[in-house]
Order: C-alpha cells, then structure tokens, then sequence
C-alpha cells in the first residue's frame, strides 16, 4: 500500500487535522515506512506458535456460578434520597 500527498489531506480532513502544505510529503513518506514494517510483519512465519494475549501466561480465576437476590437491598437504599419496596423512587420524567 502505498499512500500519496492527496492520500494524507484527504486522511488529515477525516481527523479533523490541521496539516500545514509542507508536512505533506514528509508525512506521507513516514506513513509508507510505517506500512512498510507492517509488511514485513506479515513475511515472518508464526506456524505452531499459540496466540498470546500478555507476554505473561496467566489463567483465569474460576468461582461457582450461584445465583442470590444479593441480600443488600437496604444497604443499596441507605443513600438514596428516597426508596419503596427495595426500590428507588426517581421523579416522572416523561409525560
């Protein structure tokens, strides 16, 4: 891929980018280097390497999946300014 001066304003406008006339160029070179590397990425062979998602291998913490009403309905309604049947009561908003 390979990206042009029109190809950077044209980028620069969907940003909502101010670049001045002379950065241009010199733009649109570092963004054919920059795609250049992300090429070269692709020629690397990664047969029967796993996917990572961290550099450290980590697993999970499991816990049982139980359901419970929580029981901290009144400890949830303390602050409110106002609350019925363990519910908080909010001013009507639409007519």
């Amino acid at each position: 891929m390979s990206v042009d001066k029109d190809t950077v304003r044209r980028i620069a406008k969907l940003a909502r980018l101010a670049v001045p006339e002379n950065r241009l160029e010199p733009m649109a070179d570092e963004l054919n280097g920059i795609f250049q590397w992300v090429e070269m990425l692709g020629e690397v062979n990664v047969d029967g390497v796993p996917a990572m998602t961290s550099v450290v291998a980590q697993k999970l913490k499991w816990r049982q999946d139980t359901v419970s009403d929580g029981g901290q309905a009144n400890a949830l309604l303390a602050n409110a300014p106002e609350g019925e049947d363990h519910f908080f009561v909010v001013p009507k908003v639409v007519e």
